[in-house]
C-alpha cells in the first residue's frame, strides 16, 4: 500500500489555520469580524428603534385620546339634540294650539274641530317617532310589565284581568315611557 501525502492541517494542528501556500488564513477572520457590528453599533441601533418605538407609542396614545374626546363630543350631542326632530314635529302642533287660543269669534263646533286636527297633528308625530299607545281594553289580561295596577276591585271577570282605564301608557319603540294605569279585578272571597 501507498502512502499518501498527508495535508498540513492534518499532520500538525496548529497550521490548520493555513491556506495552500502554507500562510495564516487571517483574511476570512477579518472579514467576518468587519460584518458583525460592534457592541456600539448594536447600542445605537437598539437606541434608534427604541426611539421609533416610543415616537410610535406617543403618537398612538395621542390619537387614542383625540378619539375618546371626539366621542364624549358625539355622546353629549346626541344628548342636546337627540330630540331635535321630534321636537320639530311638535312645533305645528304647538302653533295650532296658539291659532285657536288667538281666534276670535269661536263656536263650539270650530273648536271642536280645530282640537280634532290638532290631535292629529299630535299622533302623526308620536306614529313618526314609533311612540305608541297602550290602551289596554276591559277584560285584557294585567300585563305587569305594560301595565300599573292602581287598585284591585272584585269583578264580575277573572282575576289578574284588567277592569277600568284611568290613564293610557305610551311606549317608544320596545321601551314603556309610561305604564297604562289600570284597575284589575281580584279573585272574589271564597
Amino acid at each position: 500500500m501507498q502512502d499518501l501525502p498527508k495535508s498540513p492541517s492534518a499532520s500538525h494542528p496548529e497550521d490548520a489555520g493555513a491556506n495552500a501556500a502554507g500562510t495564516p488564513d487571517n483574511h476570512a477572520e477579518a472579514s467576518e469580524r468587519e460584518s458583525m457590528p460592534n457592541t456600539e453599533q448594536l447600542l445605537r441601533q437598539a437606541e434608534l428603534q427604541a426611539q421609533e418605538h416610543h415616537d410610535a407609542w406617543l403618537r398612538a396614545k395621542a390619537e387614542m385620546e383625540n378619539i375618546r374626546r371626539r366621542a364624549q363630543l358625539d355622546v353629549a350631542n346626541a344628548h342636546k339634540f337627540g330630540v331635535e326632530s321630534f321636537a320639530s314635529a311638535l312645533l305645528p302642533v304647538k302653533d295650532s294650539l296658539e291659532a285657536a287660543l288667538a281666534a276670535q269669534n269661536n263656536t263650539v263646533e270650530s273648536i271642536r274641530s280645530g282640537v280634532e286636527l290638532t290631535l292629529k297633528q299630535l299622533s302623526a308625530a308620536f306614529d313618526k317617532f314609533s311612540l305608541c299607545e297602550i290602551n289596554p281594553q276591559a277584560g285584557e289580561k294585567f300585563d305587569p310589565h305594560r301595565h300599573q295596577a292602581m287598585s284591585a276591585v272584585e269583578a264580575d271577570q277573572p282575576p289578574n284581568t284588567v277592569v277600568q282605564v284611568f290613564q293610557k301608557g305610551y311606549m317608544l319603540h320596545d321601551r314603556i315611557a309610561r305604564p297604562a294605569l289600570v284597575c284589575v279585578a281580584k279573585p272574589k272571597d271564597a
